[in-house]
């Protein structure tokens, strides 16, 4: 397809622009529809995607893996242990190599202080699209699956007020990718944010200085506060997912810790009761049931986190189809 993305990285949504953005809404809205009416979209036919995982997946390996063969391409898992990579290989020689053989390369690399860095080195020696697939900074696929269906479900965005909230979820320190994308986007699209968390998960303060500059562009508003319960009063959607205090400490088992002081941080039926009626519940998966949300909650009326890990699918075959 002529597109004028083509060749496009993305490895934040803060590199597009809202018009830029919106066109692949529309293009993932038409592929969505095509589906389900079983009409083939064969816009990448003889397209090859390279997949590289630092890091284990299962709605970002089998939605990309998936969304490329729908499109009439191919997908190509790759690991750094099958890889030179594990021998020392350089992000320029990967790139290039790469970069001889397919139409695009998509990584996964978590790894907090590596990930991101390692991302922009494989673009900027990459000739073909480079496609964030979750860096320790961002997670822009998740994001612009979260606005799809925040889309689908209200029509108009702009005004919506979106509750953004840390929870408490043992044995794991996760990546600051998601919430920082969450801030960073859904206030360009005019709603108001108001992201909660205990003093030690902040998120990294150029990110939420970002996250105010946008709010003020559009006219929206970006709020911080420690308060639980403020994230769900006279919300439309609350995003409440666990993160690790990486800004504070490095340490894993200090990490631990500290998300062990706030075990009361979950997301239960009496905070959903503060929201709009119509709030929706979203989480990017996997929860930790028990101890970021409840049963009830997850598998309730006000969920909607399966229609959210499906849109992974339709977000994601729009974007290879406009860059590759």
């Amino acid at each position: 397809m002529d597109s004028k993305l083509k060749g496009r990285d993305f490895i934040t949504t803060q590199d597009w622009s809202v018009d830029e953005l919106n066109t692949l809404f529309a293009l993932a809205a038409e592929l969505k529809k095509a589906k389900a009416a079983g009409k083939p979209m064969p816009l990448l036919e003889l397209k090859t995607l390279y997949m590289i995982f630092f890091d284990a997946s299962t709605r970002t390996r089998n939605s990309f893996e998936t969304g490329i063969t729908q499109l009439g391409g191919h997908g190509i898992f790759l690991s750094p242990d099958k890889m030179q990579i594990s021998h020392g290989e350089n992000a320029r020689d990967t790139a290039n190599v790469l970069s001889r053989y397919g139409d695009g390369i998509a990584i996964r690399h978590c790894a907090h202080g590596e990930g991101n860095q390692y991302l922009q080195e494989v673009a900027e020696f990459a000739s073909i699209p480079l496609l964030s697939m979750q860096c320790d900074i961002y997670h822009p696929c998740q994001i612009l699956a979260d606005y799809l269906t925040i889309r689908e479900k209200f029509g108009e965005t702009k005004g919506l007020k979106i509750g953004v909230a840390w929870t408490s979820a043992p044995n794991y320190v996760r990546p600051l990718s998601v919430p920082q994308s969450l801030i960073l986007m859904m206030p360009r699209f005019g709603m108001d944010v108001t992201l909660a968390y205990p003093p030690e998960f902040k998120l990294l303060p150029e990110i939420e200085a970002q996250a105010k500059e946008n709010a003020a562009a559009s006219g929206s508003k970006f709020n911080i506060t420690n308060e639980f319960e403020s994230a769900f009063q006279d919300a439309d959607v609350v995003i409440p997912k666990s993160w690790g205090p990486l800004v504070v400490t490095e340490d894993h088992d200090e990490g631990i810790g500290l998300i062990e002081k706030y075990p009361t941080w979950r997301c239960e039926q009496k905070h959903m009761d503060l929201g709009h009626k119509e709030m929706i519940y979203m989480h990017p998966l996997p929860a930790d049931r028990g101890r970021e949300v409840t049963n009830d909650v997850i598998d309730g009326p006000q969920s909607v986190v399966y229609d959210e890990a499906e849109n992974r699918l339709h977000v994601q075959k729009a974007l290879m189809a406009l860059t590759m």
